[in-house]
């Protein structure tokens, strides 16, 4: 087989397309799935990390937020994306 150099080329960049999707486009699509099961696994009494670095406990759930207690008598209400971890599940007995 004889290659011209479009042919070159047209290789080189499915290769380097290849190479883009498996390194960054699929593991955050991972991460994304993961992020979403988390938060659909939400139960009143986890313990969340936010985005923002805020520790607290869910106390109330909405549709698109959370009610989360950081202090005693502080309740702050916050959307469900800025859930960046659960620290502690609750306890289901």
């Amino acid at each position: 087989m004889n290659f011209g150099p479009q042919t070159a080329s047209i290789i080189y960049i499915v290769a380097l397309f290849a190479i883009l999707y498996f390194l960054m486009i699929r593991p955050q699509q991972k991460r994304q799935k993961q992020h979403a099961a988390m938060i659909k696994g939400l139960n009143v009494g986890d313990h969340i990390v936010t985005v923002g670095g805020l520790l607290g406990s869910i106390i109330k759930i909405k549709e698109n937020s959370i009610v989360v207690r950081i202090a005693d008598k502080v309740h702050v209400e916050l959307l469900k994306s800025a859930i960046a971890q659960v620290t502690e599940k609750k306890d289901e007995d």
